[in-house]
């Protein structure tokens, strides 16, 4: 089916809701910062005036009432308080319901109807507020301005006249110029339809000098000239006065249509003010001259030009805002020019393609070695390379900063901090890091909830960090970073840590641990997975009822990844996820085993050796070798998955590594590296010990693909079990 344009709408909106909410969390950490407030503003905009060409009105219409508080935080009227910041989160959430409303062209429910009245008046309430606050602030400066000569403030022209504001220089009359011919040429082009005269003197009658001027001219000025025209009137004068021209309202609303109509990415915010006749070439050299000196004295510090163009009042302040917001449009169009949007779905059918082809390509390899032709090797030797590049070129597009998920717990640890009355700080490391776009969707939910957690159960509430001599604000770390070939996510925090004792009891207590079996600590960590296991002495909403981590367990293994615990009670605890880059394609090791294939990946290969070179084949079969001075345990893997078949006399070690562990893997022949395209297992398979998928062969069998990790940890428990059996006959053998 054909993606709607309101599909399209429903993304991009997401999108800058997503900009919206890190736009508010980022200021409460840094309040008043201009950018970001700037940045909240344009997304807010950007989704009321794509509503608009949509005609869903109910999105413009809360998100006008939004834009305008926005609004009055940008011009200073409106403090962003927490409070305020709350509930403009709150508003973001709303519109994430209203856009998703819209696109489905559903009715909105009773609730969310309430919600909106809600929310739209309580930010009326902080307008109302913000604006008599404004008005007292305002007022008296006015009076000022005129007796010293400055020019009035003005926001705009809100009736049909041209309003022209003049402050001349004391000395203009010595220079031979009038003020009222000014006037008088003024007629010519025009109405004078009001002329208010204002004193400029500071002093009394007596004290007034005749050839010094004193006067200010406040004129409404009713003509169908544009700016530059009006502007020129003065040339002769533009060394002893301050003019300032500000255009009816009709002619606001002109230059904002000009400015919506232009799309050259190249064009300056001044050249843009130029060519919609909103300012004139001469007021830009003198705004571009000011910023200059500005930067001057300010010893590299400026104000930006649209900033100087507004305190001279140049331009209305609104005109410039839609300068530069499309500016920023026009100039996106040329990032967007270089990428385009693609399904999900498309996407993960070219993968499936590819892998077919590496499938296919395998086949036609191996008839190739089977026919022994050298011209249809080498050829074939040329695609394969072709292909490998391929389907690297195709994962790639699937790979995605894993930053993107880790900066949605900024909204979660902020909330939930607030909920338990707990100060937390959320700190992110490797966001940078890349992983499939599948593992990051799917591993979302299991990290949701192990922050969680952390911030539960893990950091101790204020009252007893402080008598444990901590740091006030507890913190909770999400990392990630690549190693040995999969990827790495964790989840630390600086809380309480694990009480192996109390768990422990817990166990025993629940049956999951028989009275009198001794545990090594990572064992009793792995027990808080156990379904329904909680040491919790409260249900909460977050958390208490033991349900939850056997899940994320059960998630990130499906995933053919692993979790590991470590923990320091007092200190604190890590979650430690180990995940594969991608679950598509992967660079394998075959080997067999008797008939029997089986595929081991890549990076996690160590080395590969023979067994005869460090054992004496005539001394059975050994548990553990001396590895160049180090102990590696061995798994037969013909023992392991019951091959009948007869063993081999020279058999091989395949070295492997996950995390810090090793372990030798003892096969009968190493075939070599091959591209490995992964395939589910059926349903009645995924509980097998040792395998994680299968693949296809160039010949058309099935290869079993192993699940080194849980290999790994066989290996382990069948060492401790064996090291307890010992420990036991050695301690009866004392005993007698």
């Amino acid at each position: 089916m054909a993606e709607r344009p309101q599909d399209t709408f429903f993304e991009e909106s997401n999108e800058m809701l997503a900009a919206m909410e890190n736009a508010l969390l980022a200021l409460e950490q840094a309040p008043g910062d201009a950018d970001l407030i700037n940045s909240l503003f344009r997304s807010v905009h950007t989704i009321k005036g794509t509503a608009g060409v949509f005609g869903f009105d109910g999105v413009v219409s809360f998100t006008h009432v939004v834009e305008s508080a926005l609004d009055k935080v940008r011009a200073g009227e409106l403090e962003l308080t927490s409070e305020l910041n709350t509930l403009l989160l709150s508003c973001r959430d709303h519109i994430a319901v209203l856009v998703r409303h819209a696109v489905e062209d559903s009715v909105v429910s009773d609730a969310a109807a309430a919600r909106d009245r809600e929310l739209l008046a309580e930010l009326r309430q902080f307008a109302s507020v913000s604006t008599q606050g404004a008005v007292a602030a305002v007022a008296p400066e006015v009076k000022p301005a005129a007796k010293t000569g400055g020019v009035v403030p003005s926001v705009g022209v809100n009736n049909k006249n041209w309003h022209i504001s003049l402050r001349f220089s004391p000395e203009v009359l010595r220079h031979g110029m009038d003020p009222l011919s000014f006037l008088r040429y003024l007629t010519r082009m025009g109405e004078l339809a009001k002329v208010i005269f204002v004193n400029l003197c500071n002093c009394s009658l007596q004290e007034m000098d005749a050839e010094t001027c004193y006067t200010g001219l406040e004129i409404s000025f009713c003509s169908d000239a544009d700016r530059e025209k009006i502007e020129r009137v003065f040339d002769f004068v533009r060394e002893d006065c301050r003019l300032v021209v500000l255009p009816p309202r009709a002619k606001i609303e002109e230059y904002l249509a000009l400015i919506e109509k232009m799309d050259n990415e190249q064009d300056r915010i001044g050249e843009m003010l130029v060519r919609c006749g909103a300012l004139t070439q001469r007021e830009l050299e003198e705004a571009l001259s000011l910023q200059g000196s500005a930067r001057e004295s300010a010893e590299g510090e400026a104000p930006r030009l649209g900033e100087v163009i507004v305190d001279r009042k140049m331009v209305a302040k609104e005109v410039v805002d839609k300068a530069l917001h499309r500016q920023q449009e026009n100039q996106g169009k040329t990032v967007i020019s270089h990428s385009i949007r693609v399904d999900a779905a498309k996407l993960d059918k070219l993968v499936n393609l590819v892998g077919e082809m590496v499938i296919a390509g395998a086949s036609t390899k191996l008839i190739a070695h089977t026919l022994g032709n050298s011209r249809l090797m080498e050829s074939m030797s040329v695609m394969s390379r072709l292909v490998e590049e391929i389907r690297d070129s195709a994962l790639r597009l699937r790979m995605i900063p894993i930053g993107d998920m880790f900066n949605r717990f900024q909204r979660v640890v902020r909330d939930v901090s607030k909920e338990l009355g707990k100060n937390i700080r959320l700190e992110v490391n490797g966001g940078d890091t890349e992983l499939d776009k599948t593992v990051i969707e799917k591993i979302s939910d299991p990290l949701m909830h192990l922050v969680r957690n952390a911030m539960d159960h893990g950091l101790e509430a204020h009252a007893e960090r402080s008598a444990s001599g901590k740091e006030e604000v507890g913190t909770v770390q999400l990392n990630a970073y690549h190693d040995a070939g999969s990827i790495v996510i964790e989840v630390a925090d600086d809380g309480r840590g694990l009480d192996e004792e109390r768990i422990l009891t817990k166990a025993r207590q629940q049956g999951l641990v028989a009275e009198g079996v001794t545990l090594q600590q990572q064992d009793i960590f792995r027990l808080i997975f156990e379904p329904g296991f909680s040491t919790a002495t409260a249900v909460t909403n977050l958390s208490g009822r033991g349900v939850g981590m056997d899940v994320v367990r059960k998630n990130i293994e499906a995933l053919r990844g692993s979790v590991d615990i470590e923990s320091e009670f007092g200190q604190g605890t890590i979650i430690r996820i180990r995940l594969p880059l991608t679950l598509a394609i992967i660079d394998g090791f075959l080997v067999t085993i008797g008939e029997s294939s089986y595929v081991i990946p890549l990076d996690m290969i160590h080395e590969c050796v023979e067994m005869e070179s460090l054992v004496n084949t005539g001394s059975g079969k050994r548990k553990h070798v001396n590895l160049r001075g180090e102990v590696l345990p061995l798994l037969y893997l013909r023992d392991f998955f019951a091959i009948d078949d007869q063993r081999v006399e020279r058999e091989n070690i395949v070295v492997v590594q996950f995390g810090s562990t090793k372990a030798g893997l003892v096969v009968d022949n190493l075939i070599g590296e091959f591209q490995t395209v992964i395939k589910p297992m059926g349903r009645i398979f995924r509980d097998l010990k040792g395998v994680s998928g299968s693949t296809i062969l160039g010949s058309g069998e099935v290869a079993i693909i192993l699940d080194v990790p849980g290999l790994i940890q066989e290996v382990a428990e069948h060492n401790v079990a064996v090291s307890a059996g010992m420990n036991e006959r050695n301690a009866m053998t004392v005993w007698h």
